[in-house]
């Protein structure tokens, strides 16, 4: 932690740095000044003992951060909304605080967007995870080693009431065996607490206790517990699906609140929310659906011809976002990860539709990027023509004029 937020000090150093640099500041730093910092240091709240010296840590220690501040409770959004407001209102482009609220529809039924059918064959595979936190509890930044415990204990018994498909294994981070982490690590399920940004916030305290994965049978339905929120609640399997990836993760999401209501003797009331915010998260960023739907769709002339951040910034205008080859500041390869940047104030199969309509796009542009290429290279050679040329070649594979024609071989 910050040296002068460890002492509830106003970190004037650093802040004066931060607040010099005219590229970039987070969100946090546009909204806590040194007034804004002194009126609002003596604040405790109700459930975690939450400060403001704590919340604004990440942004402080990681100044390239984009939001820069994590609650660590529920009352840390209304205790602390004075920075809290104005940060949701900036991340969440037209929400607004006094006026909006948000509605969480998982009816998968409504989604009325198809993928194209030269998207579906880029496609590689298709991720839909949701964050939730349990009432009882504080958010992980400010909650315990006990707090960490009792939830993973208490999604073990949940976990035993799950039906069907959904049925699986829990694997504890203390107890797994050297074969089980292998099989985790060879799957790409297994989460190892090492995000430098997510430590400064709180969320990696008391590793590796209280951390597990749930993985179901066929392996198409997860549950990271403590990873940061209480519980990623993630469906996934390959290909481009998105309806099928969709209806499991609603299922999924059901029978762990039908398991929590009957682990805990209770009819409602199991999830955090807000009457505002609807679910509530760590990171203002995740409020309200605490959803990401992504696809990793082949895209290789694209990444050659504009790299990520040009691709992203034809996501950005589509209410999407554009990754890495594995996710958030991953390497880019062959393929990209394509997922909804909006989580607040639209019902989840808005957001299922902004991916569907964005991966779609791109892949109509990889496709115009290959039959350019192809006609480019039938100017050199008639003997390679189009679109015969193309025929046979997997989808986002790179064209190869010898393997098509033996006069290729001429270029």
């Amino acid at each position: 932690m910050d040296e002068s937020l460890a002492k509830n000090e106003y970190p004037d150093k650093r802040m004066g740095d931060i607040h010099s640099e005219k590229k970039h500041q987070s969100l946090m730093a546009k909204n806590v000044n040194k007034d804004v910092f002194e009126k609002h240091k003596g604040k405790k709240t109700a459930s975690a003992g939450w400060t403001l010296a704590r919340a604004i840590n990440t942004g402080i220690m990681y100044p390239e951060s984009f939001v820069g501040i994590h609650a660590g409770d529920l009352e840390s959004y209304s205790d602390f909304s004075e920075i809290f407001n104005p940060v949701i209102e900036g991340y969440h482009e037209g929400f607004k605080v006094a006026s909006s609220k948000h509605v969480t529809d998982l009816n998968g039924s409504k989604i009325s967007e198809k993928l194209s059918e030269t998207a579906k064959k880029r496609i590689v595979s298709t991720r839909i995870r949701v964050a939730r936190n349990l009432a009882k509890f504080p958010l992980n930044p400010g909650g315990t080693l006990k707090t960490r415990l009792e939830i993973a204990e208490l999604m073990e018994k949940v976990f035993a009431t799950l039906p069907g498909d959904l049925a699986g294994s829990f694997f504890r981070h203390t107890s797994m065996t050297p074969a089980e982490e292998k099989q985790l690590v060879d799957d790409h399920f297994l989460f190892r607490g090492k995000d430098k940004m997510q430590a400064a916030s709180g969320y990696h305290e008391h590793w590796p206790q209280g951390r597990g994965i749930f993985v179901s049978k066929d392996k198409q339905f997860l549950l990271w517990i403590n990873e940061g929120d209480h519980l990623r609640i993630i469906s996934m399997e390959e290909g481009g699906d998105v309806n099928k990836v969709f209806d499991r993760l609603s299922r999924g999401i059901a029978a762990i609140e039908s398991g929590l209501h009957k682990v805990l003797g209770v009819d409602s009331g199991v999830f955090m929310t807000h009457p505002v915010f609807g679910c509530v998260t760590c990171c203002p960023s995740n409020l309200g659906t605490g959803m990401r739907g992504s696809v990793h769709i082949l895209v290789p002339r694209l990444i050659a011809k504009m790299g990520l951040e040009g691709i992203d910034e034809i996501c950005r205008k589509r209410q999407c976002q554009a990754r890495g080859s594995t996710g958030e500041h991953s390497a880019v390869v062959d393929r990209i990860d394509i997922s909804n940047w909006r989580r607040l104030g639209f019902p989840e199969y808005q957001l299922v539709e902004d991916m569907i309509k964005t991966a779609s796009h791109l892949a109509e542009l990889e496709e115009d990027l290959e039959k350019q290429h192809a006609a480019n290279l039938a100017k050199f050679n008639p003997a390679v023509s189009h679109p015969a040329a193309l025929e046979g070649l997997p989808a986002g594979t790179a064209f190869n004029p010898a393997a098509i024609h033996p006069a290729a071989l001429t270029l």
